[in-house]
């Protein structure tokens, strides 16, 4: 049997069964992995803001950790139009900025990625978003990380033509479900769904299959699909 429980907690939030990593967690055990669960969960249900505030809270402000999530929230409330403060865009970049100074690269690397995120969907500064995605694309493949690539092919794949894009929607998904890296699959499912043509058998075949786990998990931006 297994006991650990932050072990336990990091597999349940792979599967996207937040409330269960959240509650396996002893109340003052591991307090980053505590925001991170919660703000993913805030990320992919938008529900508990303000849990997942009070987690990042917890942590050090000036850690790169911190700045990081704290520019996901800032981020997030910009770009799902939930209750967006008016400095969320200067507080998003300026984390995403410090926390691009840590000395661990990997956490560089997704720093990098989020501020390329940031000026993509928010700013529509493509030229901006592909530079910081080229640089944490070179982060991600030189240390082997699957599940960081996939995040950030998922959104190059948009500045490409149509062949490359979907093939880059493709690879993102086939290295979440190798990951078993649940609710990153179901997005991946369906964005690639919808960027087939209408007549493409594969695309309702995507649709069957993520729409049930998307309910599931109440994953709010995939539920607004249906």
């Amino acid at each position: 049997m297994i006991t650990d429980t932050t072990y336990v907690a990091r597999h349940l939030h792979l599967l996207g069964e937040w409330d269960a990593a959240l509650a396996v967690l002893d109340p003052d055990a591991d307090p980053l992995l505590r925001a991170e669960i919660a703000v993913d969960q805030w990320f992919f249900r938008l529900e508990d803001h303000e849990e997942a505030e009070r987690a990042v809270a917890v942590l050090d402000p000036a850690s790169p950790a911190a700045q990081l999530l704290t520019g996901r929230l800032a981020y997030s409330r910009l770009l799902f139009r939930r209750d967006p403060r008016a400095d969320d865009r200067a507080v998003a970049e300026a984390c995403y900025r410090a926390a691009a100074g840590s000395a661990d690269e990997l956490q560089r690397g997704w720093a990098e990625y989020y501020w390329a995120v940031l000026l993509d969907n928010i700013d529509k500064d493509e030229d901006g978003a592909l530079a910081r995605y080229a640089t944490a694309l070179e982060i991600a493949t030189r240390l082997g990380d699957g599940f960081f690539e996939s995040y950030i092919i998922r959104h190059v794949a948009h500045h490409r033509d149509p062949a490359e894009h979907v093939r880059m929607l493709r690879r993102s998904l086939h290295l979440r479900a190798a990951l078993g890296a649940r609710p990153q699959t179901l997005a991946a499912q369906a964005e690639l769904a919808y960027t087939l043509s209408e007549d493409d058998p594969e695309r309702a075949e995507l649709i069957e299959a993520y729409r049930p786990g998307a309910r599931e998990l109440r994953i709010a931006w995939l539920l607004s699909e249906d």
